[in-house]
């Protein structure tokens, strides 16, 4: 399967438009974003589990890393809560559910297969003291990739220049980008060469936000 798999194109989708689409696991569904392959992919999604659902044990042979959209996540390495960003890196496994429901963003096999580096961090407690209504946290950084998350006073101004390719996640609130209004859950991709201007909307907006990374976009490899 290929979705939006063009990485030189600008890609919008409004994800909250979308119908939610059946995972292999009961009570997991999810809207995808960007894919390339089958069940094993290459992919950006934002996916729902249902209370009390839950995946099967597995390895993620080329990693994942997700934010916790809404309720609380779960795997026998604990509880993670909205607001929560997390990297499993290749080779790492766990068994992942949720008692009482809950929504992530999440990206499979678009790590640096030497990575190693697992973490977890609450990205609000992460954030700089802001700057013309603008507080920045950089949540991971390395010669790949910058993933950053921002909260956004209204009208405040959202600047990025970075190469490489950037990807941006509205968590909350809303923000104005090329005359074009993004809102909750509603996620933009910038090809190499294009920067982003966002302007934030009357409620402010929380951005997460990857750069760097596009040039390194290929298939799984199985």
């Amino acid at each position: 399967m290929e979705l939006n798999a063009d990485f030189d194109e600008r890609v919008v989708v409004h994800s909250d438009q979308l119908e939610w689409s059946p995972s292999p696991m009961p009570g997991v569904d999810r809207r995808m974003l960007d894919r390339i392959g089958g069940e094993v992919a290459r992919a950006t999604s934002i996916v729902r589990y249902a209370p009390n659902s839950k995946f099967s044990a597995h390895t993620h042979t080329g990693g994942e890393e997700f934010i916790v959209l809404d309720g609380v996540f779960q795997d026998e390495h604990g509880d993670f809560p909205e607001g929560t960003y997390v990297r499993n890196p290749p080779t790492t496994s766990h068994t992942p559910g949720s008692e009482l429901g809950c929504t992530i963003f999440v990206k499979l096999w678009q790590f640096d297969m030497d990575d190693r580096n697992q973490f977890r961090k609450d990205m609000a407690a992460e954030l700089n003291a802001p700057v013309d209504g603008v507080a920045t946290a950089v949540l991971h950084k390395d010669s790949r990739e910058t993933v950053t998350y921002s909260h956004l006073d209204a009208g405040a101004v959202l600047m990025n220049t970075d190469a490489g390719g950037i990807e941006v996640l509205i968590i909350a609130g809303s923000v104005s980008v090329d005359g074009n209004t993004l809102g909750k859950h509603d996620w933009l991709r910038l090809p190499e060469g294009q920067s982003l201007s966002a302007v934030a909307g009357e409620d402010g907006a929380k951005v997460w936000i990857k750069t760097g990374h596009l040039p390194d976009a290929k298939p799984p490899s199985i």
